[in-house]
């Protein structure tokens, strides 16, 4: 099945997660949901090998 297909259903879940989250918690649940949700997304686009981290980190001057 196409990777991309997922998508539109991942974004739903997530939304739906960040708003029990703001009706349930507040605002500090809704903005950790939303971090956690970010950091994990980072995660796993690093695992699959679709972010290259190497870019990311500046380098040392020495």
């Amino acid at each position: 099945m196409d990777e991309t297909r997922w998508w539109p259903a991942i974004g739903l879940l997530f939304g739906t997660a960040l708003g029990f989250a703001a009706i349930v918690g507040g605002w500090a649940a809704f903005v950790i949901v939303l971090v956690l949700g970010v950091a994990g997304y980072v995660v796993g686009r690093m695992l699959s090998g679709d972010l290259e981290v190497s870019g990311l980190r500046g380098r040392r001057r020495t």
